[in-house]
């Protein structure tokens, strides 16, 4: 299918989203959106192809990928993403289904609580809200971490840091706070110091993301359909728990889908997911929410 690159020019951002079908949808389907934050819309290449019957259109948050702002300001905010959610939805024709993946998931509830009109349904696919968890003071502590080690030692410390923090299975105790952090040479991770402090997500850029704290009055009261997702494979992990604590916050139980946190893509060779069956199982949960 044919991808058309396009730019919405806003007063202190340009959004760079790529559209798959036509526009308008026309009958019977609205447009897909799938959004991610770092995430930009290369992560969803494998999934859109799933969907060559539908409109699918995927976008680089602002200053992220291909977009660009001139705000004067690096932080990734969910109420801001949701705004220019919210006048790209109205340029591409009217509301839409979206599938949100981790701070795009966030970024989807900042939606729907803004502006439930845009979205007939959301589904938030594992959105690593710390501080919904029992331990989110552990929680904060192990994020923290994973900056101090990135500001101290740079990228692959940062990351191997961040490996550390996602792959641990249960609450953030004391043997976790006590655990020496691993090695980037065992993840095959550069050691050396490239000088650069502006990853989006081993900075502080996305705290707010990590710290948002949804409004459950207005989610309920939404028009929307919000369909909480969790990994089949994510277990006791991060991301697994703040999934299924944001689902117990808005009174559901928490949708499963097919592999972990990037089950939608295969990009990395030591933990490919399944964008086939995860494509299948988005499929059904946007058909009737089972």
């Amino acid at each position: 299918m044919d991808v058309r690159t396009r730019t919405l020019a806003l007063p202190d951002a340009n959004i760079v989203h790529h559209v798959r079908g036509p526009l308008p949808a026309g009958e019977g389907s609205p447009v897909l959106l799938m959004i991610g934050q770092p995430m930009t819309s290369e992560g969803f290449t494998e999934l859109a192809a799933h969907f060559p019957d539908r409109t699918v259109v995927t976008y680089d948050p602002r200053g992220l990928g291909e977009s660009t702002r001139a705000d004067g300001r690096n932080d990734n905010r969910p109420q801001t993403q949701a705004e220019d959610l919210h006048a790209l939805i109205g340029e591409l024709g009217g509301a839409v289904e979206i599938f949100g993946s981790s701070g795009g998931a966030v970024a989807g509830l900042a939606l729907v609580t803004a502006h439930p009109e845009d979205v007939v349904t959301l589904v938030a696919h594992e959105p690593p809200l710390i501080r919904l968890l029992p331990d989110a003071e552990g929680a904060a502590r192990a994020d923290a971490a994973v900056t101090e080690a990135y500001q101290q030692r740079g990228w692959g410390a940062g990351m191997a840091a961040f490996i550390n923090m996602v792959s641990w299975q249960g609450e953030f105790t004391e043997e976790f706070a006590n655990r020496p952090l691993p090695d980037p040479a065992q993840f095959g991770m550069p050691t050396a110091d490239d000088g650069s402090r502006d990853d989006p997500l081993l900075s502080d850029a996305s705290v707010e993301v990590a710290g948002y704290v949804p409004d459950v009055e207005a989610l309920r009261e939404a028009s929307t359909r919000v369909v909480i997702a969790v990994g089949e494979e994510s277990g006791e992990n991060l991301t697994g728990r703040t999934a299924r604590a944001t689902a117990e916050l808005l009174g559901q139980q928490a949708a499963t889908f097919p592999s972990d946190h990037g089950g939608f893509h295969t990009f990395d060779p030591m933990n490919p997911g399944q964008p086939e069956a995860f494509a299948a199982r988005l499929r059904e949960v946007l058909a009737d929410g089972s």
